[in-house]
């Protein structure tokens, strides 16, 4: 048996499991533990939006050692460098941003391969393999990656047939904010334009055999969503529960 876990995420996106998750946005590793207690199965720890990176990415992978809810990190671009870093500091599961074409997902699967199925560099002892520790560690981690990308623009939409038939590319995930912007509906991702191309994305995510995903912090969207055969859903955020909950606190006694 392989001294590397088995990335138990994986195995459950691609069998279609209905897996819930939340954003951790205040890169705190306090806040993402107390996350990771709650039992969500999946938690995006946000390199693109929120201020992390590899100092306080560790600290949070840390907090969910003991955690049932997998780390998913969004790296801050489509960039080889950045996401090898990620990977040697023991992230498995990747949101890639803005992907727009088949040769940018084909870039990302090799990003987080090792050769020859692709170009993440190799290091002698890191994080992710208990610092040279884990004797199988290169044999096997390219079957334990979870490459998930993110579909979020006109040009996105258009390729979206290639880039899902990408051999490597677990999932297809829609960022409702950007794509309502690209599409003309800023700030309006629930626009009746803009849900007719979420629900064609599905249908297309769904037509290649990969499973499709979303971020929907209203509850009504998610429901809808989960309806529609999305199946891995962000249904909140650390910062927007710590946002409305204090604000409803001192609402209550000011007003």
């Amino acid at each position: 048996m392989s001294n590397v876990w088995p990335n138990t995420f994986r195995r459950r996106l691609l069998a279609g499991e209905t897996l819930i998750g939340s954003w951790c946005a205040l890169a705190n590793p306090l806040t993402t533990e107390v996350l990771g207690l709650a039992g969500f199965d999946w938690l995006v720890l946000d390199g693109e939006h929120a201020p992390n990176d590899v100092t306080t990415f560790v600290p949070q992978l840390m907090a969910l050692k003991g955690s049932s809810s997998a780390a998913v990190v969004r790296p801050p671009c489509n960039e080889p460098v950045i996401i090898k870093r990620l990977l040697d500091i023991g992230f498995y599961n990747f949101l890639i941003p803005f992907v727009e074409t088949e040769e940018q997902a084909l870039r990302a699967v090799a990003s987080t391969r090792y050769p020859p199925a692709g170009i993440r560099g190799v290091s002698v002892s890191h994080r992710s393999n208990m610092y040279g520790t884990l004797p199988d560690y290169n044999s096997t981690i390219n079957d334990n990656i979870t490459l998930m990308v993110q579909i979020e623009t006109a040009l996105a939409v258009e390729n979206i047939d290639a880039i899902a038939a990408v051999e490597g590319v677990d999932g297809i995930f829609i960022g409702p904010g950007d794509l309502s912007a690209a599409l003309g509906y800023l700030g309006q991702p629930a626009h009746p334009e803009v849900l007719n191309v979420i629900k064609y994305l599905f249908e297309r995510a769904r037509a290649a055999g990969k499973p499709a995903g979303i971020l929907a912090p209203v509850e009504a969207d998610a429901r809808r969503y989960l309806e529609w055969g999305a199946t891995f859903v962000a249904v909140g955020s650390d910062l927007g529960l710590f946002r409305h909950a204090t604000q409803a606190l001192c609402d209550k006694f000011k007003r």
